[in-house]
């Protein structure tokens, strides 16, 4: 690496609140993402956690923001480098985008001479990311949807398989990730990198927080920067295929699944109903799988996505079997209840 990292300063044994300077506003100001560096007394890893890439993608920020101030687990090797908000433009507006439309997500490694979005990730990239040996990279579902937690990884490659499958969630979803995207290019530059994605934007929903807390804590304690046992969920299953169910006539959503539920082959998703409460349409389930996404937003037109079906390695017989036996008030049931409140689910063919 041809220049030192920006907490280069910071001792062994030191937390410390930095900055990093990205761009400029209108007005000529410094823009700066704040960070905080954890490093321990010990040598180790040097592992960053990074929120909000995408600007109102906010559960991630209220995760890091918890692991600065609560410190709920104490690093005895190697450094943990905390970025709650990447897309500090874009987090400003509310917004995914940043002021110059672009998604920040789609512009790593960047460019020193490019866009306005090209230079802030340019600038983090060379800043933070290079200075890592591993990054974490926190997520929500895009607007109008809600994500059940699942972590995206490159499976192929071991030391992203390693992060995903010890980060703990349910499902672990195969993939590079988009080109440009920071977990893609970061893993090619030599910094193995997966993303959490889960609930929705613009939130800070406390049972997705806690699922990203105990994700970098089982991360942390695979390598070895943090004693303990790992927490696991109910079961882990690969999933290397999806499924997009969509509308096929226009009107109002009447759900009959829940995030993370697992669903059969011809099972009732949800009922388009006209405004008047009579039924159009059923959307049925094309194969077996669990609900990973769902549409919050109640009315559709044709075409439009309602529900996002994983299709795990193994089918459901293990995965039903696990959560018949779960303790109903555990993390994963919880979760299970609060992502359902933000849809209504009734059976099929209920009143």
């Amino acid at each position: 690496m041809s220049e030192a990292a920006p907490w280069a300063d910071v001792r062994p044994g030191e937390s410390r609140a930095l900055h990093i300077t990205v761009s400029e506003s209108y007005s000529g100001a410094e823009i700066r993402i704040p960070i905080v560096v954890h490093r321990a007394q010990q040598p180790g890893p040097t592992v960053a956690v990074t929120a909000a890439v995408h600007g109102d993608e906010i559960n991630g920020v209220g995760a890091i923001r918890d692991l600065i101030t609560n410190r709920p687990f104490q690093i005895n090797k190697g450094a943990l480098v905390l970025a709650p908000v990447v897309a500090l433009p874009g987090f400003e507006r509310h917004s995914r985008y940043l002021p110059d439309r672009r998604d920040l997500n789609r512009c790593f490694p960047g460019s020193s001479s490019g866009s306005l979005a090209g230079r802030l990730a340019r600038a983090f990239f060379d800043q933070v990311i290079r200075h890592c040996d591993y990054c974490i990279d926190l997520h929500s579902a895009a607007v109008r949807r809600t994500n059940f937690p699942n972590v995206r990884a490159d499976l192929s490659k071991a030391p992203t398989r390693r992060l995903a499958m010890a980060f703990g969630c349910e499902l672990v979803l195969h993939g590079k990730g988009p080109q440009g995207s920071l977990r893609r290019t970061a893993t090619e530059a030599g910094c193995p990198s997966i993303i959490l994605e889960a609930g929705e934007v613009w939130k800070i929903e406390p049972a997705v927080v806690e699922i990203g807390l105990r994700g970098v804590r089982n991360v942390l304690i695979e390598l070895d920067m943090v004693e303990g046992q790992p927490v696991r969920p109910p079961y882990q299953a690969t999933v290397l295929r999806s499924t997009w169910v969509r509308a096929e006539q226009g009107g109002i959503l009447q759900f009959h699944v829940a995030p993370g539920e697992p669903v059969s082959r011809r099972q009732a998703l949800a009922t388009v109903t006209d405004l008047l409460g009579r039924a159009l349409h059923v959307l049925d389930a094309p194969r077996d799988g669990v609900v990973l996404g769902l549409s919050t937003m109640p009315a559709v037109k044709p075409g439009e996505p309602v529900c996002h079906l994983a299709h795990p390695q193994g089918g459901l017989k293990r995965i039903r079997a696990a959560l018949a036996g779960a303790d109903a008030h555990s993390l994963a049931e919880r979760l299970r209840h609060d992502l359902a409140t933000n849809v209504e689910v009734q059976a099929a063919g209920g009143g």
